[in-house]
């Protein structure tokens, strides 16, 4: 099934992403835990892609396993820096006769001491009208409420989106926020400049104190004071972590969907047991059938 059209459904969408082992012994454990994730029953599953496909192989494997297994739709990244056209049309053709129809396209990172915009794809836009052009599948694009940590303003962050939409994007999905304020100014901002597409809410559970760092490091991702007090308190004592992380998520999840959010990603971190918590904490939440949207989000 499309994600294009599980977003157009009339109920809300949670989903998790998983990613493909590095190395061949590691395939074994993290595809039980995809599939452990998979029998959760969410909306759909998306399996992550290695700097400069890396793991290619695995995204595949894992992604195939999941529907095969689970039944469960399934939407594989696909990255373009430092790649040649042949390898990716390649690519396509594999995703395509393994039945994936859903594809995030993403920039990504070079492989190690290559050049980022060697390869036929110099940005995440001219991989999208690649897979347009090459027909049959539903593509997703990432986009970031506070903007790129490369781009020189959010303004122009939102302007070089509208270029990734404009190429053939279905919906988009956020990268990790912990201040919904933030993505509810984002979303006015791109439906102001044009961008109307469903966007996926992107959620982060922290469990471990020591995953702050690599996410400001990384992302430059804005920490709430509230949020900061729960790592100052629990971050040394794991199994509050991990409680305090995922009750935030919760709330965070709970108070998109009050505000007519519809649809939202969940980064499990290969995490069995968290995107169950999840799961299991939103239930009844996740039945209640959806009200009108304050934000034009679907």
């Amino acid at each position: 099934m499309k994600i294009a059209d599980i977003l157009a459904l009339e109920r809300p969408s949670l989903s998790f992403e998983v990613f493909p082992p590095k190395q061949p012994e590691a395939f074994a454990g993290i595809s039980a835990a995809a599939l452990e994730i998979a029998a959760l029953r969410p909306s759909f599953m998306s399996v992550t892609y290695g700097a400069g496909g890396s793991t290619n192989r695995y995204t595949l494997e894992v992604a195939r396993e999941i529907q095969r297994t689970e039944g469960v739709p399934v939407l594989a990244h696909l990255t373009c820096a430092g790649a040649g056209r042949a390898e990716t049309l390649d690519q396509l053709e594999r995703l395509r006769s393994s039945g994936v129809e859903n594809i995030l396209a993403l920039r990504g990172d070079p492989p190690q001491g290559s050049e980022l915009r060697t390869g036929a794809y110099p940005y995440a836009a001219d991989l999208i009208r690649e897979i347009q052009a090459a027909g049959g599948f539903c593509v997703g694009a990432a986009c970031y409420p506070e903007g790129h940590v490369e781009c020189a303003s959010p303004a122009l962050d939102r302007r070089n989106l509208k270029r990734k939409v404009d190429a053939g994007v279905d919906f988009l999905t956020t990268q990790m926020f912990f201040d919904n304020d933030l993505l509810y100014k984002f979303l006015y901002q791109i439906r102001e400049i044009g961008v109307s597409v469903p966007v996926v809410a992107g959620i982060m559970p922290v469990t471990n104190g020591r995953q702050i760092a690599r996410i400001c490091k990384v992302s430059g991702t804005y920490l709430p004071a509230r949020f900061r007090a729960i790592v100052d308190k629990y971050g040394d004592h794991p199994a509050a972590m991990k409680q305090a992380g995922i009750a935030y998520a919760c709330e965070q999840i709970t108070d998109l969907l009050a505000s007519g959010i519809r649809a939202v990603h969940v980064y499990s971190m290969n995490k069995p047991d968290v995107a169950r918590r999840i799961r299991e904490q939103l239930s009844d939440i996740l039945a209640v059938a959806d009200a009108p949207s304050t934000f034009i989000n679907q």
